[in-house]
């Protein structure tokens, strides 16, 4: 069984910057699409980013472009989200998956994890 694990989040202030990371147990990771999506709190979840495969296109929401990194490591079956320039609106658990991808969006196949908090306040 794929299991996917969110390390890296945190309390930070706005402006700040958080390194998050998803690791995939299993062999979730090959050939697809691998995404991040958060749920803020009393929300539902949404769409963050995506990447490829081969990392030749990553896809992002409105509200983090400019802000927000995807990138992974197929060999260490490894995500990566770098988010900079962090609002108080991005305060949300930030869970990752791995799938298809449908526009300018994914669709998740895997069993989600516990995510990760990441929590913006001064």
């Amino acid at each position: 069984q794929v299991r996917l694990v969110e390390s890296g989040g945190g309390s930070v202030q706005p402006g700040g910057s958080l390194r998050l990371t998803c690791w995939d147990s299993g062999r979730g990771f090959e050939n697809v699409v691998v995404g991040w999506f958060r749920q803020p709190p009393g929300k539902e979840r949404e769409f963050v980013a995506s990447i490829t495969y081969n990392s030749d296109r990553t896809y992002y929401a409105d509200s983090v472009k400019g802000r927000f990194t995807i990138s992974r490591d197929n060999a260490k079956r490894t995500g990566y989200l770098q988010m900079n320039n962090l609002r108080p609106d991005d305060t949300a658990v930030y869970l990752c998956n791995y799938g298809l991808q449908t526009g300018a969006s994914m669709v998740p196949v895997g069993s989600w994890g516990q995510g990760t908090q990441v929590t913006v306040s001064s």
